[in-house]
């Protein structure tokens, strides 16, 4: 899909608050445009408050008093007009993961699902590139673009009331990186001792849209050193660009 191609709807949220939709699935190059529109958008007009980017919309927050919906409108559809893929540098985690087991209780159920073995799974879901596509859910909860189709999985029928903070899941053809515990239907593959949300800590959410990532297995006895670093406020997730 070219960004070009892309319908630019604005909505109102209230008196301080608009929706600009750029489309209504789960897309790569949609979240690019969303993301480039957010970038684009900060900083070229007065009276923005907040920006919250999700899969196919920017949540834009205003001031009443330094801007109006019509002439936010007016700009933002200008600049979605002329919106170009971002081409600059990324930011790219390499996050480590404790897959199966305790960490990772349905591996097992997800390679029977998939006529696989576990640790083929683990092969294909380490070894894909992963971009961030929005945050949400909860505080630092990340949304994942990049999962082998192979993997793809029905979220369960009855979610489970609790799972654990950086649990690495995949739901549907998305994947995520867990950052608290709280209740999911996603399967859990495993889970990683980094801790994407951390108050307290600069910055508080560790990944952002637009971030790529890659999951490297550790074995389970890593699992502790590294929780320890996290829990001091080391990122333990390796940046690799």
């Amino acid at each position: 899909m070219d960004i070009q191609s892309l319908t630019c709807r604005i909505l109102p949220c209230g008196d301080q608050a608009l929706t600009v939709e750029l489309g209504d699935v789960i897309d790569s190059a949609i979240n690019a445009s969303v993301i480039a529109l957010e970038e684009a958008l900060l900083g070229s007009a007065p009276g923005i408050t907040e920006t919250i980017p999700t899969y196919r919309s920017l949540l834009v927050s205003f001031d009443p008093a330094a801007t109006t919906f019509d002439a936010l409108s007016t700009h933002i559809r200008a600049l979605a007009a002329g919106l170009r893929p971002n081409n600059g540098p990324v930011r790219h985690w390499r996050i480590p993961v404790v897959y199966g087991g305790d960490f990772g209780i349905d591996l097992e159920s997800v390679a029977s699902r998939h006529g696989m073995t576990p640790d083929e799974v683990v092969e294909l879901h380490s070894t894909a590139l992963y971009s961030v596509f929005m945050i949400g859910f909860v505080p630092g909860f990340s949304y994942l673009g990049g999962l082998d189709p192979r993997l793809a999985t029905p979220r369960l029928a009855t979610p489970r009331r609790s799972t654990p903070a950086g649990s690495i899941s995949i739901g549907g053809q998305q994947a995520a990186v867990a950052s608290i515990e709280a209740p999911s239907g996603w399967h859990l593959l495993g889970r990683t001792p980094v801790r994407v949300f951390m108050p307290g800590r600069d910055p508080v959410c560790l990944l952002q849209p637009g971030d790529r990532i890659t999951f490297q297995p550790i074995p389970e006895d890593a699992w502790r050193p590294l929780a320890l670093e996290a829990y001091a406020g080391a990122p333990v997730a390796e940046r690799l660009a």
